[in-house]
């Protein structure tokens, strides 16, 4: 087997809106679906600046509005497409969500973000209601499936869980206990054949505001 190295970014959305205003989740058209807060469209605008000196030639993010949002700063400053990947969606946990959540249409985030490319397929498919095991299992398939196909530097946008969920698919479940994934944190995974390291981990050096309690969903 040839040996090469390979970069894996992984980034959780930004701070979102019902965290701010927990009365919008009573009004709300789609719930589960809240957009960015104020503070975290800056928080993604930085997140973007991180990675302007990155030599990332795909993003992947999960079909969820903070998701694309985050995603789409980077792409700006990129000048890359965004690739919905239904693998890194949030977790679909029954007893947070009452149904299967709704979400913006495709076509309406594609009218809203131009460089969401419609070509696009995604290799693993969220399905409600998820475990946690099951949600965690499906994000960590979607990270090993995109790192076999895409082989240059890639980032990977998603949730808490899918954040976790795509880090342990790559780098074993020994990092279960110190993988953080607080709020538009970065984790960085690195291939020297046949191992992933975990050389960046829930850094949130690139933020001027910090989330202080972690929250999963």
């Amino acid at each position: 087997m040839t040996n090469y190295s390979q970069t894996i970014w992984i980034a959780r959305h930004a701070n979102r809106l019902d965290f701010v205003n927990p009365d919008w989740f009573n009004t709300a058209e789609r719930r589960y679906d809240p957009p960015l807060s104020d503070d975290g469209l800056v928080q993604a605008s930085q997140l973007a600046q991180r990675l302007k000196q990155e030599k990332i030639t795909a993003i992947f993010a999960s079909p969820f509005l903070r998701t694309v949002q985050t995603a789409n700063q980077v792409a700006e400053v990129l000048d890359l497409p965004i690739n919905l990947e239904s693998g890194l969606s949030e977790w679909l946990n029954p007893e947070w969500m009452s149904e299967n959540p709704e979400r913006m249409a495709i076509a309406e985030l594609i009218s809203l973000f131009p460089r969401i490319d419609p070509s696009y397929t995604s290799r693993v498919q969220a399905e409600y209601p998820e475990t946690e095991a099951t949600a965690l299992g499906r994000s960590g398939e979607t990270a090993r499936k995109l790192a076999a196909e895409f082989k240059e530097e890639i980032l990977l946008v998603g949730h808490g869980a899918s954040v976790l969920g795509a880090t342990l698919g790559l780098v074993g479940e020994m990092a279960r206990t110190e993988v953080k994934a607080s709020l538009c944190c970065l984790i960085k995974v690195v291939r020297q054949n046949p191992n992933w390291v975990l050389e960046l981990n829930g850094d949130t050096s690139h933020l001027s505001e910090v989330e202080e309690i972690i929250r999963f969903n």
